[in-house]
């Protein structure tokens, strides 16, 4: 599927860089990257398997800078701002009449995600390696929590303290572990591709 750039406005006058693609299926996704502040944007890896894998399936697609990342105006905000920033993005999205629009971040994107989720009524939500291990989550409820997913040597996202997390955030939600993964996800691209297409 071929992307286009796009603009999109944000808050208080901030203008984010954006990746749109149409897909045929009337649904659609935003995708969150990780953190900012080390080298995270909409071009990491794990951000285009994840955008990828909804392309696969015909899904529109709008994975996206945060604020002070690549061409997207304003400056890192430490999850509030981006927190904002998400929200004009799924309004993005949501404008191009989509009858439903899902939230997939990776990293600081799941991060972001999870404190924002009651803010944007998104139909599902993808966390990959929420990064429990270095950023503070609550065990706040996410019923519309699909699917969580990390890897057996993430020390960022430690299967245990992310499973335990994840069963109050949706205990109906599935969790994935990849085995022998870390963080990073080099060398196993393919295998969270197959588990993101299996729970979309």
């Amino acid at each position: 599927m071929n992307e286009q750039k796009v603009e999109i406005p944000g808050p208080n006058g901030i203008l984010l860089e954006g990746l749109l693609g149409c897909g045929t299926t009337g649904r659609g996704v935003v995708v969150a990257h990780p953190h900012p502040l080390y080298g995270g944007d909409m071009t990491n890896n794990v951000v285009e398997v994840i955008a990828g894998a909804y392309q696969k399936k015909g899904h529109s697609t709008l994975r996206f800078n945060f604020r002070g990342v690549g061409a997207s105006t304003g400056d890192y905000d430490d999850g509030i701002g981006e927190q904002a920033d998400l929200v004009a993005a799924f309004q993005f999205l949501r404008e191009k009449g989509l009858s439903s629009v899902d939230l997939a971040g990776y990293s600081f994107g799941a991060w972001v995600i999870a404190k924002a989720t009651d803010k944007i009524p998104a139909e599902k939500i993808i966390l990959v390696s929420p990064p429990v291990g270095m950023m503070p989550f609550e065990a706040a409820s996410m019923p519309n929590l699909k699917l969580t997913v990390t890897g057996s040597r993430d020390d960022f996202a430690p299967v245990d303290r992310v499973k335990a997390l994840a069963v109050t955030w949706n205990p109906a939600a599935a969790f994935e572990i990849i085995a022998g993964t870390d963080h990073f996800y080099f060398g196993h691209t393919h295998r969270l591709s197959d588990i993101l297409a299996r729970h979309i």
